[in-house]
């Protein structure tokens, strides 16, 4: 979990019933804040690979979004992607309009790579087996060079899985998940670094994982450097060495949206 003075980001993996703390974490902020009224809600997730093993609420995208309309009833449900295939869902109170927000608004941008059929030499660097503690695992793979100057506090699973949160001196944020197993290997990072390109980075994040697939999501507003990242994405059939197999662009009420899935080629 990552809190700041206007918000709290969580990020979870596994079978993790994130839902079930929103209500808590609600009253929480009431109770010592004296915060009544929930300015925006972003809550977003890739397809399940085994959605069955899920436990509820998240056995489906469908039960999530009854549990979050109870909690925000202003709120829309959204699918970017192939809802046969791979996908990315996206419940949001920060619904479009036909007009942007007449204040200034803080510049602000996210930035998340979810990569699945990795690489299984280099998933094998997340077990106990291969390395005896987070730093280590940090440094055979590279992750500790992603992003210059983070702050790791990293996570070294028994007998498999990793996590890191990584802070900028700026308070940007770094984060990664990683499930390692051959039969469901999965890798996320997000960071709302700015930056006017996020080309080289991305770059990284592959080279350092090595997928077979993965989807990119950015967020930016029109205050923030990174807005012009979009048309990065957008223009970009190819990726390396991977193909474009979708995109979908969506401007919402102060935020703008990309959504695009690649897959390596040949296949």
């Amino acid at each position: 979990m990552f809190v700041s003075k206007r918000r709290f980001l969580i990020k979870t993996c596994g079978t993790t019933t994130l839902l079930s703390c929103v209500e808590p974490l609600l009253y929480l902020v009431q109770l010592y804040t004296n915060f009544d009224e929930v300015e925006d809600v972003f809550y977003s997730r890739k397809n399940f690979i085994r959605p069955e093993l899920q436990k509820a609420p998240h056995g489906s995208f469908e039960e999530e979004t009854r549990i979050l309309s109870q909690l925000f009833p202003k709120g829309g449900a959204y699918c970017l992607g192939r809802m046969n295939q791979d996908c990315w869902y996206l419940y949001t109170t920060n619904s479009p309009n036909c007009g942007r927000l007449v204040f200034q608004e803080d510049p602000d941008q996210t930035l998340e790579i979810i990569m699945t059929e990795l690489d299984p030499d280099v998933m094998k660097i997340f077990t106990k087996d291969e390395c005896s503690s987070a730093e280590e695992a940090t440094k055979r793979s590279g992750i500790d060079e992603l992003l210059p100057n983070v702050f790791v506090d990293d996570y070294i699973f028994d007998p498999c899985g990793y996590s890191m949160n990584g802070i900028m001196k700026d308070g940007s944020y770094m984060t990664i998940h990683i499930t390692p197993e051959p039969n469901c290997s999965y890798v996320s990072f997000e960071t709302n670094c700015p930056m006017t390109s996020y080309r080289e980075l991305i770059t990284r994040v592959l080279n350092t994982f090595r997928p077979h697939k993965f989807v990119v999501t950015l967020f930016a507003n029109e205050e923030s450097v990174a807005a012009g990242g979009h048309k990065d994405v957008q223009s970009a059939c190819w990726f390396n060495s991977y193909r474009r197999q979708d995109i979908q662009f969506c401007k919402f009420k102060n935020y703008d949206l990309t959504y695009a899935h690649f897959t390596k080629f040949p296949s």
